[in-house]
């Protein structure tokens, strides 16, 4: 990938986000990321942009300045989560997970596919998740926002291939990060990785590695699909 390629990463301060954004640095990209918080940190090198994409109102002043920044590459990475029976699951909650993880991502591709379109490049990335493809109990809100997005992610891989804006998912397993291990705590970890053929979480580089291809030049037809990095995970 060239110096003059700008890509914005959401939720790019820590785990995935950060490593993702840190890959890109290597290969001469211009790094945005963003987070919540108004002094959030980003990774060295990397501009900063705050905005709380569960706030209707702060996403679509964001997308308005998105959509003027020039974008080649734009990976939305930041999500949320919250685990509950469905039945006894407050709508509020659930309203919140799909306003960050399938509003926010199509109010930024929104922003960035016009001016993708008239440079005749672009590269988005929609990060997924396994249980995007496969599901568990208690993940009813989660696992709608992320089919959700899938679905958003192919059909919009076929209305801009032709102007040579590749959209694919990516969806990873279980990754060393302290979401997860707040989300499933030690004993949680250590019973995950028995279900994991590899025997193993990922590490965030490792994640990131697969999304800086997808970003690239050297991805130059593959759309539509979601990459899934899990480790054997869904195969069982």
């Amino acid at each position: 990938m060239t110096n003059a390629k700008r890509v914005l990463v959401t939720g790019g301060t820590r785990g995935i986000g950060a490593a993702i954004a840190r890959a890109l640095l290597e290969v001469g990209c211009e790094v945005i990321v963003t987070g919540t918080s108004p002094d959030g940190k980003p990774p060295e090198r990397c501009a900063y942009r705050a905005c709380d994409f569960a706030d209707p109102a702060a996403l679509e002043a964001f997308a308005s300045e998105v959509a003027n920044l020039g974008l080649a590459g734009l990976v939305n990475n930041a999500g949320m989560n919250k685990v509950g029976p469905l039945v006894e699951y407050d709508a509020a909650d659930f309203a919140r997970i799909q306003q960050v993880n399938v509003m926010a991502p199509f109010r930024l591709c929104q922003a960035v596919v016009p001016g993708m379109r008239r440079r005749q490049f672009g590269r988005i990335v929609n990060i997924t998740s396994v249980f995007g493809i496969v599901s568990k109990a208690g993940r009813a809100a989660y696992s709608a926002s992320k089919f959700g997005l899938f679905g958003l992610s192919r059909a919009l891989a076929i209305e801009v291939a032709s102007d040579n804006v590749l959209v694919n998912c990516l969806a990873p397993g279980f990754v060393e990060t302290d979401l997860t291990r707040r989300m499933l705590g030690q004993q949680g970890i250590a019973e995950m990785i028995t279900r994991i053929p590899l025997g193993r979480l990922a590490r965030p580089e490792e994640i990131a590695r697969y999304v800086r291809f997808l970003v690239s030049e050297d991805n130059t037809y593959m759309t539509g699909q979601t990459l899934v990095v899990d480790g054997g995970f869904t195969c069982g």
